[in-house]
């Protein structure tokens, strides 16, 4: 197998390119979690933690209409909790936080999702991907959530390469187009799902492939 050459950082030209593309296909792109208002929003992102969009969707489903509120999650209890989400991974400490985050939101916050960080990362279970995700996708501030996918595609491309989760949001910060800023994550991580994968990258239907460092790139799988 042909190694892997390390990849360079990107200049601002490629990076504003490669934004200009992900805008031209998918001007609006959306998450993937169900979600009913800012706090039901806030929940999926916790359970999403080591599961997938479609596993949490189906676990949520009944969840939601049944607790679509911080007090009706409370009145639920974490036995009912954790029954109706057995079926996501880590399901018992998740529907604990779910709990605990819910309590806390009525005594702190009147029952309302804070639209400020710090008040979001203080939640139990909230760590500053999911804060970041929320402020993004509800409230519609620039922010980027690095999840695996991002910090996956921001290294291999070369567009911002970091050591750690927050050394890459920062340097995306840095690189990203003001006017492209509020979907950033959103086209970062579906690109890093669908077709930058992890064992095996799809750069022969990449529309990105002529900006991005990585190399050997992938070619068109022989079908025969």
């Amino acid at each position: 197998m042909a190694s892997v050459k390390k990849v360079k950082k990107l200049n601002r030209a490629d990076a504003e390119a490669i934004f200009t593309r992900f805008h031209e296909i998918e001007p609006e792109p959306k998450g993937e979690l169900d979600y009913i208002n800012a706090f039901t929003l806030l929940v999926a992102v916790v359970l999403s933690a080591q599961a997938t969009d479609v596993g949490v969707n189906k676990a949520t489903k009944r969840l939601f209409e049944l607790a679509p509120t911080p007090a009706a999650m409370v009145a639920l209890g974490v036995e009912q909790i954790t029954e109706l989400i057995k079926t996501i991974g880590l399901y018992r400490g998740k529907a604990k936080n779910v709990f605990a985050l819910s309590q806390m939101l009525i005594d702190k916050h009147g029952g309302e999702v804070p639209d400020d960080r710090a008040a979001l990362e203080a939640l139990p279970g909230v760590g500053r991907k999911t804060a970041n995700v929320v402020l993004n996708i509800y409230f519609k501030q620039p922010t980027i959530a690095v999840d695996t996918h991002l910090f996956r595609v921001s290294n291999r491309t070369g567009l911002a390469p970091g050591k750690t989760p927050l050394e890459v949001e920062l340097a995306l910060a840095k690189q990203v187009p003001e006017r492209f800023m509020l979907h950033a994550h959103h086209w970062l991580i579906l690109h890093g799902r669908y077709i930058c994968k992890a064992r095996k990258p799809e750069c022969w239907r990449c529309p990105i492939s002529q900006w991005c460092g990585f190399e050997p790139k992938s070619s068109l799988p022989n079908r025969a």
